[in-house]
């Protein structure tokens, strides 16, 4: 290998045996720092917050320093999100008639419940939260979650709420029945 590389084969076992550089040692350091910070962001940050929170650290380094140490460990920064999710309906659903309608002040607990979902952005991709709140008290009667947005999510969420605090028959169940 030496005599194809034209080097010196004692030059170069002279390098392979001699210790690491200062500078060597630095960077082996500040890279330890790095993966801490980075991991520690989920995996999103880049060389330019990275290079911050070590100089908040009182760590002495320039952000092209950290880009390099980065970019030769393959460390890099999650760019932007994916679009919002959309909705894919089958058929059209009939709508149900609007029996509350928008006399959300009710006196009794447990006699009309209002429920939505909405969808939240997390480092593993989309959630889907569904959401059962009681009109009387606004406090939440019963959730639930999952990666999808489809009919399991509301009936869990329902079937959460009935679980907890078991309504009496007549109970009124309000949605905006998806109007995304």
């Amino acid at each position: 290998m030496c005599r194809v590389l034209r080097v010196n084969r004692a030059g170069y076992y002279a390098w392979l045996k001699s210790p690491d550089s200062e500078r060597a040692k630095e960077d082996e350091r500040l890279l330890g720092l790095i993966k801490h910070h980075w991991l520690a962001s989920g995996s999103v940050y880049g060389h330019r917050k990275i290079a911050k929170d070590l100089r908040d650290l009182g760590e002495r380094c320039s952000r092209h320093r950290v880009h390099r140490l980065m970019r030769t460990e393959g460390l890099r920064a999650q760019v932007g999100y994916g679009r919002k999710p959309r909705f894919h309906g089958g058929t059209p659903c009939k709508a149900a008639a609007n029996l509350l309608d928008r006399q959300f002040d009710v006196t009794e607990p447990d006699t009309a419940w209002a429920s939505d979902f909405t969808f939240i952005r997390t480092h593993e991709g989309w959630m889907y939260l569904a959401v059962v709140i009681d009109l009387f008290s606004r406090q939440v009667v019963g959730w639930a979650m999952r990666d999808r947005a489809d009919t399991e999510l509301v009936v869990q969420a329902l079937l959460s709420a009935v679980w907890r605090r078991k309504p009496s028959a007549g109970c009124l169940v309000h949605s905006d029945q998806g109007s995304v």
